[in-house]
């Protein structure tokens, strides 16, 4: 709904394979409208994962175009892709580079899953570099509940829907001198 993207570093202990306990900071992704929003919802979101005190020690605006999470994937990985556009006043082509965030197994498969995105893209585009992100999860707006799904769809058919043109009647209640428009003309 929102399409904006925050990077959320949380900071708790946590106990590692060997029973000892180290204190890591761990970025997630958290869609949101705002910056308080985003600290709210990644509290409600760690809550549900840490049992333990944690600690929001940073939140910025994340640099994803789009994010993509796959079946059977359990990392992110993120792919710098650079669209060619051929600049016509000067005779240059022009590269604009964007990131996506993807779920992937593997470089390859984060390579492959890269090349299915794009797959519908009409113009040109390289793919420069893909590497392996430190993001642990992240969390869309909406969770997936049927309900929800039926607000979102109404909401978005509510915004591409246009108002009839014959509903609208607009009355002219200016009054004029009728000697002054026939001059006018």
């Amino acid at each position: 709904m929102s399409g904006m993207w925050y990077e959320c570093k949380v900071k708790y202990r946590k106990t590692d394979e060997t029973g000892n306990q180290k204190v890591t900071t761990e970025p997630y992704l958290v869609d949101a409208l705002s910056y308080t929003e985003a600290e709210s919802r990644i509290n409600e979101e760690m809550k549900a994962y840490i049992s333990e005190e944690f600690k929001i020690t940073n939140i910025k605006v994340a640099n994803y175009a789009e994010i993509h999470p796959f079946e059977n994937a359990d990392r992110w990985f993120k792919s710098k892709i650079s669209l060619l556009a051929y600049d016509e006043e000067s005779g240059k082509e022009r590269k604009t580079n964007m990131y996506v965030l993807l779920q992937a197994n593997d470089v390859k498969e984060a390579f492959d899953n890269t090349i299915s995105v794009m797959k519908g893209t009409m113009g040109d585009y390289s793919i420069p570099a893909i590497s392996e992100s430190p993001i642990m999860d992240v969390f869309p707006y909406f969770s997936g509940d049927e309900d929800e799904l039926e607000q979102m769809e109404k909401f978005n058919a509510l915004k591409a829907s246009k108002p009839e043109n014959d509903a609208v009647k607009i009355e002219d209640t200016m009054e004029f001198d009728d000697e002054v428009v026939a001059d006018s003309y």
